[in-house]
């Protein structure tokens, strides 16, 4: 049995019944207007399951309706004439069909019901008699016009028109332009009309085409029935969405100008909403939702899209999950942008897991061939590292006749600079340009922060000198990269240079940038200029954010500076910046290493004082501060309160404890420790042993060491690449280099292969013992296994000879040759310190520079010849040299960063 809704006068409910045979004869297309509630005079319905199929012409898509329920009673719905307006249809305006079907329909009996009566936009059963027209879209509205937005702005008419015609004739498209500006860009989006006998079914299918690629971007496209008036100035609204471009900070004006809008339409709540989610407001894009929903403005699939993206800004995922499943309910189905946005939140939160299984849904639901949400997921297993499993759904996407765009390439390559994996990047790189597809300054990027993260800067000024042939110009995620590059290699002078020349460039840096190079003079301890860099920061319009007054604090705790360390946090309060619990954990972590433990312990007591809660951190460092020095009854206390305020496994805690009296040398305290575990029921794992291993590693005491791998196994652990490389530490330390390389080949007979701390230990081992061509031949070993030195362990090896060269004088020649040759070739550079360091060697093997001072020197920073002259001059005028500041270094450094400026 059907029961039909139609918007006519004087009906009363035994004429809402229509039988199975005459639904056929109905004309179900027939526009007329929809019902929002029903109330009852006297008489009752009742429905044992009632639900509604409603097909609206203003958001082309079926829902399902679900009957609220308000009264329950015997399994049944019930309409009881002496209760208020107790329920909705949940309906939509412009219904073209709304049909609801019913089983073990009862009517009791039935008085005078009354007319339906049509007020505003809803349709009540009252009992007053009162005659209403029938109604019908009115005669303004087109049936065939559709919105299409996120258009490319270079698109044209034509290619909008080719793409669409599949859905139906096109008559006529409006692409709607910027009249303030006087170029008259197009503004992104377009309004269509079809044409033909049917205009409305092509707008149907047109619909159908929400969420698909149109040159590299995801169209929006909904059925717009609006009264057609494109000469029609929105002030107010055009008013407002400037001030959302161009004043995004002025939340208030933002706000006061949505206000001013006399009768906002969906389009505007929905941009309020998604301002708020680009600000991480969940809670003001939640309550700009709601007042459109009591404006009576319908809830579509792009507004919920944007307050997914806001409690994901928010870090709220649980809350998006929750945005999904309402708008299930309402009937509104989740579409290709809905499963990117959750699928990029749990990727960039780190959960890789919930990410697939929301992917898994989204292919269930047939949205596997569209290439947004594939972006998504590769994105999320790039972040986390799993570069195996994005270059499957990789090939997968292809298989399926996706092409990947270029943003997909910048992804892929972002994850191998990730990973440090250089010929991967660059195999991506140069499969991108062979696709036909031109890198951008994003792509260049990815590359100059693999270079940057790897020390070759030599390299990634290369792809910075392609990127301007190109006619790329460098931005300032591009310089930040390179300042930090320098600064990792402690190269500040060239750093230095990079950030004046951004600035000359008329960009003007970020608190990121900023950032750095304030990390950069605090590791160098020149906290004079450190202070000057942040007062250039506040007069260039740039606010300190929290983590530079961090960086500065910890800048001159490092010092020994405790009051200016104080001084700071007092300017951060007045600069409006509130201390946290990190600002403190740094000011205690330093004074720990100064060994003030009862000064940190009172740092406590500040911040309850501050109103700022402790955190494990806090007290994980006071811990620590108290096991070096051997107060493990103190350091118990701590134990008991970081067990008290977290969530975490006590193992957790217990390591942290072991570690910090391993790291100090106190490894009886170390195994009152493991004793106090066994009591409280804590288990040992890997991790607690290993630990052991290292606290008796670092004091050479190999029989200790070998008692605790006896130990490991018999409690069921199987030692693991951790625990035999600290072994062979504990046996290096002791000289016992017969045992170390027997433990090298039981390592092998367990199917594990040494890594790069094995050998690196290995090759200082060697050296110490006076075997330097030993040395040699576990280097060479180790390139034969397929392993590629990394920074320390080139270090370790150079030191290493130089310091032998008195007994091993050719030995040591042909080895350093061949090493820094190496390094030359994948254009290291050593920090200005070890410089020093070497240089010292070196004058005790040649007497004149040589050809091995001319080899090691090829890898000494640029500023090392300034420093040397500088040095020179401050002899001769009898005072000690130190590092030149940055600005005197600029000047005489011939620096490679320079001289590539010079080529320019």
């Amino acid at each position: 049995m059907r029961l039909s809704f139609t918007p006519l006068s004087l009906l009363e409910p035994e004429s809402l019944i229509v039988s199975r045979s005459q639904t056929s004869s109905l004309k179900l297309l027939q526009p007329f207007c929809w019902i929002d509630s029903v109330l009852v005079a006297t008489g009752s319905l009742g429905f044992k399951t009632f639900e509604c199929s409603v097909l609206s012409l203003r958001d082309s898509c079926k829902f399902r309706l679900n009957l609220k329920q308000r009264i329950y009673r015997r399994n049944f719905y019930t309409l009881n004439p002496q209760r208020e307006h107790f329920t909705q249809l949940q309906a939509y305006p412009y219904v073209c069909c709304s049909v609801a079907n019913t089983s073990d329909f009862t009517s009791g009996n039935s008085a005078s019901p009354g007319p339906f009566r049509h007020k505003s936009t809803e349709l009540s059963l009252l009992n007053v008699s009162e005659e209403v027209p029938s109604l019908s879209v009115r005669s303004d509205v087109h049936l065939g016009k559709i919105f299409v937005g996120n258009l490319p702005h270079y698109v044209k008419k034509e290619a909008v028109q080719e793409f669409f015609s599949k859905c139906g004739p096109v008559q006529d498209i409006f692409l709607v332009r910027n009249n303030s500006d006087p170029q008259k860009k197009k503004r992104g989006y377009c309004f269509l009309f079809f044409g033909g006998p049917d205009p409305h079914s092509a707008a149907m299918r047109a619909v159908e085409l929400d969420g698909a690629e149109f040159y590299g971007k995801l169209l929006r496209v909904k059925v717009d029935y609006r009264s057609w008036q494109p000469h029609e100035k929105e002030k107010a609204s055009n008013t407002f969405k400037k001030l959302i471009e161009e004043q995004p900070k002025e939340v208030r004006k933002v706000v006061n100008a949505f206000k001013r809008i006399d009768k906002a339409v969906e389009r505007d709540y929905a941009l309020l909403i998604h301002y708020y989610g680009k600000r991480g407001d969940k809670r003001g894009a939640r309550v700009t939702f709601e007042k459109m929903r009591a404006a009576g403005i319908d809830s579509s699939v792009h507004a919920y899209n944007n307050l997914i993206r806001a409690y994901i800004m928010a870090q709220n995922l649980q809350g998006a999950v929750s945005c999904v499943e309402e708008m299930e309910i309402e009937g509104i189905f989740p579409n290709a942008a809905t499963f990117s946005a959750i699928i990029s939140g749990y990727g960039s939160s780190g959960n890789v897991e919930a990410a697939e299984k929301w992917f898994q849904r989204s292919v269930s639901e047939n949205w596997n061939h569209n290439v947004a949400i594939y972006s998504s997921i590769i994105h999320a297993y790039c972040k986390a590292g799993n570069m195996e499993r994005a270059e499957a759904l990789v090939a997968d996407m292809e298989e399926q006749g996706l092409e990947a765009t270029l943003g997909l390439y910048n992804i892929l390559m972002d994850g191998y600079a990730r990973c440090h994996i250089e010929a991967q990047c660059l195999n991506v790189f140069h499969k991108l340009k062979d696709t036909g597809l031109s890198p951008t300054a994003v792509t260049y990027g990815c590359l100059i922060n693999l270079y940057t993260k790897l020390g070759k800067m030599m390299k990634a000024l290369e792809f910075c000198k392609e990127m301007k042939a190109q006619g790329i110009t460098l931005n300032r995620n591009t310089y930040s990269m390179l300042v930090d590059g320098y600064v990792q290699l402690g190269d500040f002078a060239n750093a230095f240079s990079v950030f004046e020349d951004m600035s000359e460039a008329g960009i003007e840096p970020d608190w990121v940038t900023y950032n750095i190079l304030l990390k950069a003079f605090c590791k160098s301890r020149q906290m004079t200029r450190a202070i000057q860099l942040l007062g250039r920061m506040k007069t260039r319009g740039c606010s300190p954010t929290i983590q530079t007054y961090i960086t500065i604090i910890d800048g001159f705790m490092k010092t020994g500076d405790v009051r200016m360390a104080y001084k700071t946090v007092s300017e951060m309060k007045l600069a409006g910046c509130r201390p946290n619990a990190t600002t403190y954990n740094v000011i205690m972590h330093n004074l720990v290493q100064l060994g003030q433990i009862d000064r940190a312990a009172s740092v406590i007591d500040e911040m309850e004082l501050a109103g700022v809660q402790p955190n494990f951190r806090s007290y994980t460092t006071l811990m620590q501060g108290f096991a070096s020095i051997g107060e493990i009854g103190l350091a118990f206390k701590c134990l008991k309160r970081v067990n008290e305020i977290t969530q975490k496994p006590p193992i957790i805690s217990y390591a942290s404890l072991l570690k910090a009296c391993c790291k100090a040398g106190r490894m009886q305290n170390a195994i009152a420790v493991t004793e106090e575990m066994a009591f409280a029921g804590v288990p040992m794992n890997n991790y607690i042993f290993n630990t052991l291993l290292d606290g008796w590693a670092q004091r050479g005491d190999m029989w200790e060491a070998y008692g605790i791998m006896q130990k490991m196994r018999q409690e069921g652990f199987t030692p693991d690449i951790h625990s035999y490389t600290s072994f062979v530490n504990a046996c290096c330390k002791a000289g016992d280099m017969q045992k170390a390389t027997e433990t090298i080949e039981e390592m092998k007979q367990q199917d594990l292969q040494p890594n790069l701390q094995t050998y690196t230990i290995l090759i200082h081992g060697w050296t110490s013992v006076s075997h330097p061509e030993k040395a040699l031949i576990c280097y060479d070993e180790m390139k034969a296994a397929g392993l590629i030195p990394d920074k320390p362990l080139y270090y370790c090896i150079v030191t290493s000879l130089l310091s032998k060269a008195a007994i091993a004088r050719e030995t040591v020649r042909n080895g350093v040759l061949q090493v820094t040759s190496e390094m030359v070739d994948q254009g290291m550079c050593i920090d200005l310190a070890t410089a020093k360091q070497w240089q010292r060697s070196l004058m005790n093997v040649e007497r004149r520079p040589g050809e091995l001072t001319r080899a090691v020197e090829r890898i000494f920073p640029p500023e090392w010849k300034a420093t040397a002259e500088g040095a020179r001059v401050k002899e001769k005028r009898g005072s000690a040299g130190n590092i030149p500041t940055p600005t005197t270094t600029t000047k005489r450094n011939k620096s490679r960063y320079q001289i590539m400026k010079r080529e320019e």
